[in-house]
């Protein structure tokens, strides 16, 4: 369970302090058949399968507990042996943990020792104002064929009560599933509603609503009895998709969301958090003397408007990004008569701060120069989607800033260090969020997707062939777009042998057989206003000598490229590419004396209609061959009902890049 414990009762509750025994370890004995499965027809090739799951919060009790059956079916199965407890410390405590393991030939080995020896603490993480905590188990004696099964139960104190989300999608398939809530008592049914205590949430406002949103299987219905407890149950889920190109599947999977709100709806909600944020990113990115002061240094009163904005943008680019380097401690700002940023101009006066901080201080500094600007804050696209019916302001990771001049909007992103003006890098572009706008009227908008020519890779090279067959090579690869932000951004966070390092290992990805490629050097890599370039050497042996022939990869970048989509007949689910690009290439091979091309790839055009494009073209002249390729990809989602399309294409362009160049010796005499 993810809970988010943000509510508090004004009058406690009494505290419960024996679990009912609906909450406590009820293990069944197994059956011959899941004794002897080795395979699972309704899972095919699963590693394992849960046989039951079992999710239960009781908020009047304040216990929440889980209870699984699992069958391991191989080694990779037995990973589900290690099991991990959510909670948040202060506000729950583990109460119980059982557990055994089956194997099968009945043998059963149960888990021993003290709850506090069992539960070993592993990770910590922060969300919001929280700090969520992990405990692990092991359970005993695991091997292929065992059945594994474990009851835990967790005891939140009496001041916090916690509506549950029920992930019912699993990394493996699941045969039946129960899911049980019972809502605080005033959210009950008839009689059992009638209380004089009420929840507040973490604004302060009385609670009015428990809402409930879900993505289930067809067929699948929630049911709320006569007493207000909801029931949920499921047979026959399946596994979480693992395709290729995914989207962030938060988004797509089966769930059970509950909300205890102050508010009676989604627009409601959405609304009013909307309000709250606009109004404290107007406090923060307050244009006061000392940013005006700032900007008075950074433009010239003759600047146009768009001059503004860059010259503004260039300046916060320049500052300290701690996301991207290391945040100062509190100590350490103390020292430098600094202090943690609560306002734009702290940020300025300390020389950094974090994506959000920077972002913030750029909108201050275009309102300070008179320019209309905006911030939206959007989800992190490489994280997950925006689902306006989870109401959960968190969900929103980062800021983005809309400026609107000559009559024309720009999306900027300048909390991403090294993002040139006009560039949004592709985590935020297609993504929603919540928008400030003209009169305080806050709204739901999505970033637009850029064009494929905002992001082009170009890579030419020069290839001197021998006649024993070895090559040596020298090639430029230009980058523009989101490759050159990412390698700007991974050389601030490693240092230059580890750049470096990356760099090879996708360069020995593109090398035909047998050739070795390294980076030697960039240039622009410390200024995102140019183009990037990396200089790459290369040698080895290229071709297969068959007789008097030689037979060379007719494209010499995607000679072992594995063009995606074309294995797979199939898809369930949605695409995304992360944003349009566009490849081109141009290599010129040098051919060994007394040689002649008997083959090459043709000049081609392979078109998918608004969605992608290859052109190739050779030109021979004495001496040499020039091959060209471009590989232009216009779209960054589609539907999986459009995979047949879109696989027919990239089967087209894998039959294209096999294509060979054959060269054979000239005869004597000529």
């Amino acid at each position: 369970m993810r809970s988010r414990l943000v509510l508090s009762c004004v009058s406690l509750l009494f505290s419960c302090l024996v679990l009912p025994a609906a909450a406590r370890a009820q293990f069944q004995d197994p059956t011959k058949e899941e004794l002897s499965m080795t395979s699972d027809p309704k899972a095919p090739g699963a590693a394992a399968v849960y046989l039951f799951y079992e999710e239960k919060t009781d908020d009047p009790l304040h216990y929440h507990s889980v209870h699984a059956r699992i069958k391991v079916l191989t080694e990779k199965g037995k990973e589900l042996a290690t099991v991990n407890v959510p909670y948040l410390r202060g506000e729950q405590k583990i109460t119980d943990f059982k557990a055994r393991t089956i194997h099968p030939d009945g043998t059963v080995i149960p888990l021993e020792g003290k709850l506090e020896d069992l539960l070993a603490f592993k990770t910590a993480s922060k969300n919001e104002t929280r700090t969520y905590f992990r405990r692990v188990v092991n359970l005993p004696s695991v091997e292929v064929g065992s059945i594994l099964e474990y009851e835990y139960n967790v005891r939140y104190d009496d001041n916090h009560f916690s509506s549950p989300e029920w992930e019912i999608q699993r990394p493996y398939f699941t045969h039946k599933a129960h899911y049980m809530f019972m809502p605080f008592k005033a959210f009950q049914k008839g009689a059992n509603a009638q209380t004089s205590q009420y929840l507040i949430d973490e604004h302060g406002n009385q609670v009015n609503t428990l809402i409930w949103w879900s993505q289930l299987p067809q067929g699948s219905k929630l049911v709320d009895d006569a007493s207000g407890r909801f029931t949920l149950d499921i047979d026959d889920i399946p596994a979480t998709p693992d395709e290729d190109y995914m989207p962030p599947m938060d988004a797509f999977l089966y769930q059970m969301i509950f909300y205890y709100k102050s508010a009676h709806s989604q627009e409601d909600y959405w609304k009013e958090e909307a309000k709250r944020w606009s109004k404290d990113v107007d406090h923060f990115a307050e244009p006061n003397g000392a940013i005006k002061d700032a900007v008075a240094k950074i433009v010239a009163p003759g600047d146009s408007d768009l001059d503004k904005a860059k010259k503004l943008y260039k300046a916060v680019q320049a500052l300290d990004n701690t996301d991207f380097t290391r945040a100062k401690g509190k100590a350490e700002l103390k020292a430098m008569g600094l202090k943690p940023a609560k306002r734009a101009e702290d940020t300025w006066a300390q020389k950094s701060g974090s994506r959000q901080d920077i972002a913030l201080l750029y909108l201050a500094m275009l309102r300070a120069a008179g320019l209309t600007a905006y911030d939206m804050k959007v989800v992190n696209r490489n994280r997950n989607m925006f689902q306006p019916n989870y109401l959960y302001f968190g969900q929103l990771d980062d800021d983005v800033v809309i400026l609107s001049t000559g009559g024309k909007e720009h999306v900027l992103d300048p909390g991403e260090k090294m993002c040139p003006f006009d560039l949004v890098k592709w985590t935020h572009q297609g993504a929603s969020g919540v928008v400030q706008s003209a009169g305080g009227h806050e709204g739901i908008a999505t970033v637009p997707l850029q064009p494929y020519t905002t992001n082009v890779l170009t890579r030419i090279g020069n290839v001197t062939l021998e006649a024993n067959g070895s090559v040596t090579g020298s090639f430029r690869f230009v980058m523009v777009g989101q490759e050159a932000l990412r390698w700007r951004q991974a050389a601030i966070e490693n240092d230059e042998d580890e750049v470096k390092k990356r760099f090879d290992r996708m360069l020995q990805e593109m090398m035909p057989e047998g050739v070795e490629a390294h980076l030697d050097h960039f240039l622009g890599l410390d200024d995102e206003d140019v183009n990037l370039m990396a200089v790459v050497n290369a040698s080895g042996a290229l071709g297969t000598a068959t007789g008097k022939r030689i037979l060379l990869p007719g494209f010499f970048f995607e000679s072992r490229a594995q063009q995606p989509f074309v294995a797979q007949a199939e898809r369930r689910e949605p695409i995304d590419m992360r944003y349009a690009s566009r490849v081109m290439d141009q290599v010129t091979y040098h051919l060994p004396a007394g040689t002649q091309v008997e083959g090459a790839p043709k000049d081609d055009e392979l078109k998918w209609p608004q969605n992608a494009d290859l052109i190739t073209k050779v030109v021979q002249t004495p001496g040499q061959i020039i091959v060209a390729r471009a590989l232009s990809r216009g779209f960054t989602f589609l539907e999986a009902k459009q995979y047949q399309d879109l696989r027919g294409f990239y089967q087209k362009v894998a039959a294209s890049d096999q294509q060979q160049m054959v060269l054979t010796a000239a005869a004597k005499g000529n």
